[in-house]
């Protein structure tokens, strides 16, 4: 950790909690989306994942590697992600989300390509194509908060199934 670890940060929620509700209500809202979509939410949480490994967000790489071992995920194919496209452990459907979702946690890098797009529409319907954009961009967020604010990694437990 760098030396402005010590530099106390301000507590969202304890400062802005209307804003800290709104941006439950879009997770909530994204989450129902992907539901309704029948987005498999294995594939949600290898997106967190992907998405937070790219932000270099601890306390969401934590939560949601947490979450997918909660939900059955395989050691193997959460050691694997950061490398997936040399990998045979993900499906077609996964590639192109995972593609996808770099796309847009990388957006300043080349913007959403037609490729990945074109790609990602082959396998996905566009209720489902919505809810994948959502749930990249509702991470996105959630790993910027976590990492401006420095929300620390380790003390998250995934609900009980």
């Amino acid at each position: 950790m760098s030396d402005s670890a010590a530099i106390s940060r301000v507590a969202l929620k304890k400062i802005t909690p209307h804003v800290s509700a709104a941006m439950g209500s879009l997770h909530t809202a994204a989450v129902s989306a992907a539901q309704e979509a029948k987005v498999e939410p294995e594939l949600l949480e290898l997106i967190r994942i992907r998405a937070s490994q790219l932000n270099g967000c601890a306390f969401c790489l934590d939560m949601h590697t947490k979450d997918a071992r909660a939900a059955d995920e395989t050691e193997q194919r959460i050691y694997a992600l950061n490398a997936w496209r040399e990998t045979p452990f993900f499906t077609e459907r996964e590639r192109a989300a995972l593609a996808l979702t770099e796309s847009v946690t990388l957006v300043h890098d080349g913007q959403v390509p037609d490729a990945v797009y074109a790609e990602a529409a082959e396998v996905f319907d566009e209720t489902q194509l919505a809810a994948l954009i959502w749930a990249a961009t509702v991470i996105n967020a959630y790993n910027r908060i976590a990492i401006a604010t420095r929300m620390v990694p380790g003390g998250y437990q995934p609900v009980k199934k």
